[in-house]
């Protein structure tokens, strides 16, 4: 263990090729994750991802994406190039004598229940979520205290453009949850929801809005050795975000606060609390998405109290019903639910992102197609 330490120091204070080297594989460019300056990883036009690491006192070095193992050269410098990746975002590790460790040169990101390496692969055409030359919004951290629970609590809580300068305007509000081994950092470090909302609201096709990221406590539910195994270890944040979080924000934001104005939808696990919440609370939401969640659906014959076997009524209590999966997810992701809401005769929207899988960049596209239905008259 001790000379797997000193390995692992030897590695970090060895490295210094990110920014001597000066010749870089043809039609490659730095990843827009890398911290500044660095010049690895490195993306080609292909999608493929290039590694090079000088660590001369390690044994064995290889990179969670594709299970790369990278090749030592006499100098002690290690190379590796990926198979083609997805477009998006992607979670990754090093891994140097059997140990994971984080790339020193990646931005970190808290996914796999976890800190993270993580790298951006360009889609081509695809600049939604990039940033641009617009107005722009903020995230700023707001700190409650839930009085259900006796805790101290933070939320994530984007504003639009002009918020702070128009002091009478009240804004419609999304409760946008997380996934699985993530907390409220991922939908705006991971999934950009801050430029995503910008571009859209700068291009007159999304209300301007305002957007709550709280943790779910999924990640410290699933991490924590005394989970309850008489209930489902997500179900506590449902009390937290009806008794505690709204009125928090209404109180504290300008929110208009009938459920005509508030919206809920959630990713994979956040999508499963989503249906939970929802339809405990239809008297809180009037727009519900639901992105890639592969089970939680309550059915057509029970769920919704009863409302999706009348659809009619349903449409009376729900302005937007909205299904996403990735091309490359199991059918239960969403088609499954798609297509069972679709023969009920239940309105709702689907989209499939092609070509993804159950990734941010789904995700993201979701979020994208979403936002453009919320709150309009």
């Amino acid at each position: 263990m001790k000379k797997t330490a000193l390995l692992i120091l030897s590695f970090f204070a060895l490295i210094n090729s990110y920014a001597q080297e000066n010749t870089f594989p043809e039609g490659t460019k730095p990843a827009s994750s890398n911290i500044a300056g660095a010049q690895y990883p490195r993306i080609d036009s292909e999608r493929k991802a290039y590694f090079r690491i000088e660590a001369p006192a390690a044994d064995s070095i290889s990179v969670s994406l594709g299970n790369v193992n990278l090749t030592k050269d006499a100098k002690g410098v290690w190379t590796g190039v990926t198979k083609p990746l997805d477009p998006g975002f992607h979670y990754y590790t090093l891994k140097i004598n059997g140990v994971n460790v984080n790339d020193p040169f990646s931005e970190t990101f808290y996914g796999m229940s976890r800190m993270a390496s993580g790298i951006e692969v360009p889609e081509e055409g695809v600049d939604f979520y990039n940033i641009k030359n617009v107005p722009h919004g903020k995230i700023e951290s707001h700190w409650y205290v839930a009085n259900s629970t006796g805790e101290t609590r933070l939320a994530y809580v984007y504003t639009p453009p002009g918020y702070d300068k128009n002091s009478t305007e009240r804004y419609p509000v999304l409760y946008l949850q997380h996934g699985m081994g993530e907390d409220r950092r991922a939908w705006a470090n991971q999934g950009l929801t801050n430029f995503i909302l910008d571009n859209l609201i700068a291009e007159g096709k999304a209300k301007p809005m305002i957007i709550v990221m709280e943790d779910g406590g999924i990640a410290q539910a699933f991490n924590s050795p005394k989970r309850p195994q008489d209930k489902n270890f997500w179900d506590g944040f449902e009390d937290i975000m009806i008794k505690d979080l709204i009125p928090n924000i209404d109180a504290n934001y300008r929110t208009k606060s009938d459920r005509l104005n508030r919206a809920i939808a959630g990713l994979s696990l956040g999508g499963t609390q989503t249906y939970q919440i929802s339809q405990a609370n239809l008297d809180k939401f009037s727009s519900i998405g639901i992105f890639s969640a592969p089970f939680g659906f309550p059915g057509v014959e029970t769920g919704y109290n009863g409302l999706l076997k009348t659809p009619s009524e349903f449409e009376k209590q729900v302005k937007l019903f909205y299904v996403t999966m990735g091309s490359k997810e199991g059918a239960r992701a969403g088609r499954s639910t798609h297509e069972e809401l679709e023969k009920a005769g239940v309105k709702h929207v689907y989209y499939e992102a092609p070509g993804t899988a159950h990734e941010f960049q789904t995700w993201r596209k979701s979020l994208y197609g979403f936002a453009q239905l919320l709150f309009q008259d």
